[in-house]
């Protein structure tokens, strides 16, 4: 964790503190984490990076990956699927429309991902979740969920620090998970969420989750908002987690208010250089 010892990273630091002085009233940061892929250094660590939650719809990305390494999916346009009754339609009429994996990332469609892992199947999922050493790694449900191919990584079984959810991504950037590079780029292409006029291209998936109460419901005064990715420009490569809580119930899904917050923040991140050992001097604490 660093300190705000330079310019470009006092200013990231300012930003963090301001945010968490907006988010207060509802809401509170629990992890930003971003890195260099190359160096893995970090360039900012705050908060509570290595507790567990789960990782709700940011474990798309480690579909995508394995429905493109797999054949199930094809590109950015196919397959489409129709929804079908009884599949989850809470997302609205955006979920009701004929999907293809643009359309699945774009609005984070539920029972797009439920066709996938179900078209690939417990043991292939199981094994690519293994290869991906993905969190706690474990698929098998809860009792009020028990099919673990559908929804562990709803609420459930699976789940992820926003330190592994980094360590993850950097794998991914470097092409050293097990899947094909084709995987990786159909899945770049699908995560693009903005591409900055100083030329650096964001990529991103956003999540929304909840604690358990003593009774095994969803704590929906406490959601968790997730956005983690990595942005891009000229060979350099930064990957990124920020994960929130809120401290009361809110309208709109706390990713999606994570993701707007954290891309306010990026510029400052994007612009802090990264430094060698003996210039940095210890690992240090953002403030």
């Amino acid at each position: 964790m660093h300190s705000c010892s330079n310019r470009s990273l006092a200013a990231a630091c300012l930003a963090v503190l301001l945010h968490s002085v907006s988010l207060s009233a509802h809401a509170h940061v629990v992890c930003t984490l971003v890195t260099d892929a190359e160096s893995h250094r970090e360039i900012v660590r705050t908060g509570d990076c290595t507790t567990r939650v789960t990782p709700a719809s940011t474990f798309k990305i480690a579909i995508s990956l394995m429905g493109f390494d797999a054949g199930v999916l094809e590109d950015a346009h196919a397959p489409v699927f129709e929804h079908q009754a009884g599949e989850p339609d809470w997302g609205g009429e955006n979920w009701l429309q004929p999907t293809d994996p643009a359309h699945w990332f774009h609005y984070s469609v539920v029972w797009y991902s439920q066709r996938v892992t179900r078209a690939l199947g417990a043991i292939r999922v199981q094994q690519y979740v293994d290869l991906f050493d993905y969190g706690n790694r474990d698929m098998a449900g809860d009792p009020l969920h028990p099919d673990g191919l559908m929804h562990a990584w709803i609420d459930s079984s699976l789940r992820i620090s926003p330190r592994e959810q980094v360590t993850f991504l950097e794998k991914l950037v470097n092409g050293r998970l097990p899947v094909a590079t084709s995987a990786f780029a159909r899945t770049s292409e699908i995560t693009e969420v903005v591409r900055r006029q100083d030329g650096w291209i964001v990529h991103g998936k956003t999540g929304t989750g909840f604690p358990t109460t003593a009774l095994g419901h969803d704590d929906v005064v406490h959601g968790w908002g997730w956005f983690v990715g990595w942005a891009t420009k000229a060979g350099r490569t930064r990957v990124f987690a920020r994960l929130i809580q809120d401290d009361e119930q809110q309208d709109g899904g706390a990713g999606l208010r994570a993701r707007d917050a954290f891309l306010k923040e990026l510029p400052a991140w994007l612009s802090t250089p990264v430094r060698g050992d003996e210039e940095m001097g210890a690992p240090r604490d953002a403030h």
